[in-house]
């Protein structure tokens, strides 16, 4: 399976890839005590395995307890969340998921300055 086709991951798939994108490799045991969300073990477990199996993780067998990783880095997920997000519902217009997102939360001075450069660096691609 490429990575540029892997699917979607669910709201649980991607609670378990957080903690593998904060951890680096981890057991189930421990995404399941990082986790913190009410599911239990086993819960955490077979969504592991499924997602072994969907090409979301590996599993390294070596060990007595199999440890795994993210398969994909957090930005390309990201970037195919926000892809997705803004032809389904956005127009696939940018500009008008983010306007929604700076009018729904409070935004800090430090994200402001990073959008202002984020900005004018696009302004200089499009005049190129």
């Amino acid at each position: 399976m490429s990575r540029d086709k892997l699917p979607r991951p669910t709201d649980a798939e991607l609670g378990i890839l957080r903690v593998l994108w904060e951890r680096g490799a981890s057991t189930v045991r421990e995404v399941h005590e990082t986790l913190q969300d009410g599911s239990g073990y086993t819960t955490v477990l077979k969504t592991m395995q499924i997602m072994t199996e969907k090409g979301l993780v590996m599993r390294d067998e070596s060990q007595r307890a199999h440890v795994y990783t993210s398969r994909v880095p957090r930005e390309n997920t990201q970037r195919q969340l926000v892809t997705d997000l803004v032809d389904r519902v956005f127009g696939g217009s940018p500009a008008r998921l983010a306007l929604q997102a700076l009018s729904t939360k409070k935004t800090s001075p430090e994200e402001l300055a990073e959008l202002r450069q984020m900005l004018e660096s696009l302004e200089k691609e499009a005049e190129s």
